[in-house]
């Protein structure tokens, strides 16, 4: 389905997401047109189109979310400092430097389009206007989506204390001088549930390529649920998804690696689509951050790279790990594999520093390479974890699933299979789409940090070598911004900060 990225006229004339701009004064109610905007489905959809735009932004799932989510995980290392995005390694975060602010701000601005679209569609149905239910679906699960990610990034894990504080609940247009305060974690996944449940039956159950669709939403509440430990209900879902089998199935390990040189393969559930001449970020693209920096023509900049714990698990039993295909050399040595390719549409030549493939739209523009948001296989991993102490043997079916990746590994067994070897077969599956550093915090495990790769220096002041969540810089502070325009926040900044 061809994609329409224009964003409504009353939305472009929207104030900017400036440091100095209160986060809330984003209302696209100061256009004249902007009552009218939204009168017939198609309308709803282009904006929702719009929203899904905004989401590839390089400050969310277009880069920095995803990065935030590796470097802070453990698994991707800095070689040399300097490059940009340290501090997400170096965890040199305080309210007014290095504060990524953006993500705050960025993920504010998507969910208040979500809100618009959905005020504007209960006006709508409101004089009788039908045919609202797939745009209406599609934002009350962007919303959550959305809510789940900001929570994660501000509040302590659901698993740790979710009275703790969350993040501003806005589900409305607001005063331009409202100066809303925190929720708790648990009232932010109450709402992220809610949106959820209201959402799936207003949804196609048919594979909508760059939509979300009925299975998007069951994954997305599948992840949800495993965050909160409630592993039943994760197992539900996911199983839900996995069962479609008419609309997805696993790569086989032969095409697993060509898998990344295309569009919607048969595992994706929902990706955000990146286009050439519309979104792309160029050199400032996920891919380029994860290549090799030694690429001559490519302009890689060679910021991450794997670690080397994470390759001592890529590289176990004779190199047989059908994953090792996406990763080239990096630029330590001419041999260590440390650069990803995943998000360069295309595969690496061998040990070779450049990749021989076009970007996943058979174009010579290998950074508009879509975003990956939930594979099949995450959901094969969420419910091997949630059926593991209810179903081991169902769990072993599950993990090997995607186990068997490696065929030299020994597959696991009802007396072998262990929650720490599901979370270690996840890390494979998933390296380099965000996902390690949640894991290890909602599991309250400890994250050591491959300083010496590089011979990088990280001041004690900084962080530790190694840390668990108890570390109060492991989620960001409030941003000074945030503060300087809503002062009450002030006195529910994170605790450290």
């Amino acid at each position: 389905m061809k994609r329409n990225y224009i964003i409504l006229l009353g939305l472009l004339v929207m104030t900017s997401l400036s440091s100095c701009k209160k986060f809330l004064d984003v209302t696209p109610s100061n256009s004249a047109d902007a009552a009218k905007a939204i009168q017939t489905p198609r309308d709803a959809q282009i904006l929702m189109n719009g929203i899904m735009n905004q989401m590839t932004s390089s400050s969310y799932y277009g880069r920095n979310f995803i990065i935030y989510g590796e470097a802070k995980g453990g698994d991707a290392t800095l070689f040399s400092q300097g490059r940009g995005l340290d501090a997400l390694y170096t965890f040199n975060h305080n309210p007014n430097t290095n504060s990524f602010s953006t993500f705050w701000s960025q993920i504010y601005y998507c969910i208040l389009q979500c809100n618009y679209l959905l005020e504007e569609i209960a006006k709508r149905e409101a004089a009788g206007v039908t045919g609202f239910e797939t745009a209406k679906g599609q934002a009350l699960t962007a919303r959550a989506l959305m809510y789940f990610d900001l929570v994660r990034i501000y509040g302590k894990a659901y698993t740790q204390d979710k009275a703790s504080y969350g993040v501003p609940l806005i589900l409305n247009k607001l005063s331009y001088d409202a100066k809303p305060l925190r929720s708790s974690v648990e009232q932010v996944y109450t709402q992220i549930l809610k949106d959820l449940v209201d959402a799936s039956p207003l949804l196609p159950k048919t594979k909508t390529n760059g939509y979300i669709n009925y299975y998007a939403n069951r994954a997305i509440l599948a992840r949800v649920y495993l965050n909160m430990d409630n592993k039943l209900s994760a197992l539900a879902a996911a199983e839900e998804v996995i069962n479609a089998t008419s609309l997805y199935t696993l790569y086989t390990n032969a095409n697993w690696v060509d898998s990344w040189k295309s569009q919607y393969g048969s595992e994706s559930i929902f990706e955000l689509n990146v286009n050439p001449l519309e979104n792309d970020l160029g050199t400032a693209s996920l891919g380029v951050y994860q290549r090799n920096r030694n690429v001559g023509t490519t302009a890689a900049l060679g910021f991450f790279y794997a670690s080397t714990d994470f390759l001592s698990k890529l590289n176990e039993g004779p190199n047989t790990d059908i994953r090792r295909g996406i990763m080239a050399r990096d630029e330590s040595s001419a041999t260590r594999l440390g650069a990803l390719y995943k998000y360069s549409g295309g595969i690496p030549n061998g040990n070779a520093t450049t990749s021989t493939m076009p970007g996943d739209k058979s174009t010579s523009n290998n950074t508009a390479v879509n975003i990956k948001v939930i594979r099949l296989s995450e959901v094969y991993l969420i419910a091997a974890e949630a059926a593991l102490p209810s179903n081991p043997t169902k769990a072993v079916g599950y993990l090997n699933a995607i186990r068997q990746r490696n065929p030299s590994l020994t597959p696991s067994t009802i007396l072998s299979i262990s929650a720490d070897m599901i979370l270690e077969e996840k890390r494979k599956e998933l390296y380099g789409e965000g996902h390690r550093y949640f894991d290890m915090i909602r599991t309250n495990k400890s994250i050591t940090y491959n300083d010496e790769f590089g011979g990088i220096t990280v001041l004690p002041t900084l962080r530790p070598k190694t840390i668990d969540r108890t570390f109060y810089k492991s989620i960001l502070p409030i941003p000074q911004s945030e503060i300087n325009a809503n002062p009450p926040i002030k006195a529910q900044q994170n605790p450290g900060y």
